[in-house]
């Protein structure tokens, strides 16, 4: 924990644009290990796929992250950390994310990048998540925390 809190310096992070968004995904990418769930929370168009898009750039996948809405899930595998990619947003119930198999993947030692991880985080979310909120502050402004572990 004592390095994602000075990655964030104990304050938020300011992201000015798309770019700056994925930019620090790259950094955080830089901070994970085999088996970190990352809870992804902010409004529709905050960044959570912007901020993911960054992580796996800096994880060396091969394909880029798009919105898992409709697929519910997407994989990368050949980054230096395997990676599953999660949207609860278009779940109704956390029997749809089991489904999927989550349980597995949360014993598969793969990074889970959750975005709404809000969603079911009682029900779901390991004790260990990392949480990060994406606030906007304006149109182009966003403030990304680090919220802890739950």
């Amino acid at each position: 924990m004592e390095k994602w809190n000075k990655f964030f310096n104990g304050e938020g992070r300011v992201v000015r644009s798309e770019e700056e968004m994925r930019e620090l995904g790259r950094g955080l990418a830089a901070l994970l290990e085999p088996g970190c769930v990352l809870g992804l929370v902010g409004d529709l168009g905050a960044g959570k796929t912007r901020l993911v898009q960054g992580v796996l750039e800096g994880l060396g996948a091969s394909a880029p992250a798009v919105s898992p809405t409709f697929a519910l899930v997407h994989e990368h595998a050949d980054g230096r950390l395997p990676v599953a990619h999660f949207d609860f947003y278009r779940m109704s119930s956390p029997e749809e994310a089991l489904g999927l198999g989550w349980d597995d993947y949360l014993s598969s030692g793969l990074v889970l990048l959750v975005e709404w991880a809000d969603r079911f985080e009682g029900a779901l979310m390991p004790r260990d998540t990392l949480w990060l909120t994406i606030e906007r502050s304006s149109e182009s402004v966003r403030v990304v925390r680090l919220a802890g572990v739950v």
